[in-house]
C-alpha cells in the first residue's frame, strides 16, 4: 500500500510539472510576441500581402475585426476576387477560379474557419475559447530546436505549434483539415518577426503548401467600414 501512495503521489507531481512546463512555455512566447497587454488592445487590422505561387504573383489586402470578420482581396492574372467571413456565414468570388458569381460558404466551411477571425495571438485567449492545451516535448524543425504545443477546441480540431526555444516565436503551425470528405494535414511556417509601433510582435514571412507571402503593409486599429463583409451586388 505504501508503494502504491508513493507512486500516486509521483504521478500527481509529474502532472503539475508537466503543466507548469506548458504554462510557462506558453507565458515567456506572450511576452516575446509583446505582452498580453498590447495585444489585447488590438481590435481591428489592415494588412497587404505578395504572395509567389507556381510562379504568379498574388496581391492580397486583409480587413479584420477581431472575432467579428474578415474580408479578402485578392489580385491575380488581372482578375479581383473576394472572400468575406463573419461569425454566421461566408461567401466567395473567385473569378480566377472560374466562379461568375458570389457564392456563400457552406455552414462546415464557415465554423471550421472560425479560427481565422482571430486577430491577438493564437495563445493569449486559448482559455476563454475553451481550448485544452497540451505540452509535448521538443522537437526539432530544419535544426532549430522547438517547444511543441498542441491547442485542442471544443470541436476536437487539433492545432500543433513549434516554438524555437530561444526565441519562443511559433515558427511552424499544423492542423488538422478535412477536405473532400478526407482528415489532412496542413503546414505553415512563419519568420522574420518585426516588433510594431504598437509593441506587439508579427511574422512577415508566412509560408504554406500554396507558397510563401510577405506582409508589406500592416495597419493596427484603422477605422473599418463594416459594410465591406457584406458581399457585392
Amino acid at each position: 500500500m505504501k508503494n502504491l501512495i508513493t507512486l500516486i503521489f509521483i504521478a500527481i507531481l509529474s502532472i503539475n510539472s508537466f503543466a507548469q512546463t506548458a504554462d510557462e512555455i506558453v507565458a515567456k512566447h506572450i511576452e516575446a510576441v509583446g505582452g498580453k497587454e498590447n495585444w489585447k488592445k488590438v481590435k481591428s487590422l489592415k494588412m497587404e500581402c505578395v504572395m509567389k505561387a507556381q510562379g504568379a504573383e498574388i496581391k492580397t489586402t486583409i480587413v479584420q475585426v477581431n472575432n467579428k470578420a474578415m474580408r479578402q482581396d485578392i489580385a491575380l492574372m488581372g482578375m479581383n476576387g473576394w472572400s468575406i467571413l463573419t461569425n454566421t456565414e461566408g461567401w466567395s468570388f473567385m473569378p480566377f477560379s472560374g466562379q461568375t458569381k458570389a457564392e456563400p460558404l457552406t455552414a462546415d466551411d464557415v465554423k471550421n474557419a472560425q479560427d481565422g477571425l482571430e486577430i491577438q495571438d493564437e495563445f493569449i485567449a486559448y482559455l476563454e475559447h475553451g481550448k485544452k492545451l497540451e505540452y509535448l516535448g521538443k522537437d526539432d524543425v530544419d535544426g532549430t530546436d522547438c517547444f511543441k504545443l498542441k491547442l485542442i477546441d471544443k470541436n476536437a480540431k487539433e492545432t500543433t505549434y513549434f516554438l524555437d526555444a530561444d526565441s519562443y516565436y511559433v515558427i511552424k503551425e499544423t492542423q488538422k483539415i478535412k477536405a473532400n470528405g478526407k482528415e489532412m494535414e496542413e503546414t505553415s511556417t512563419f519568420s522574420n518577426y518585426k516588433k510594431l509601433p504598437e509593441g506587439i510582435v508579427y511574422p512577415m514571412n508566412v509560408g504554406s503548401g500554396f507558397g510563401d507571402a510577405e506582409v508589406t503593409k500592416i495597419e493596427i486599429n484603422p477605422v473599418i467600414d463594416e459594410s465591406i463583409f457584406k458581399p457585392t451586388k
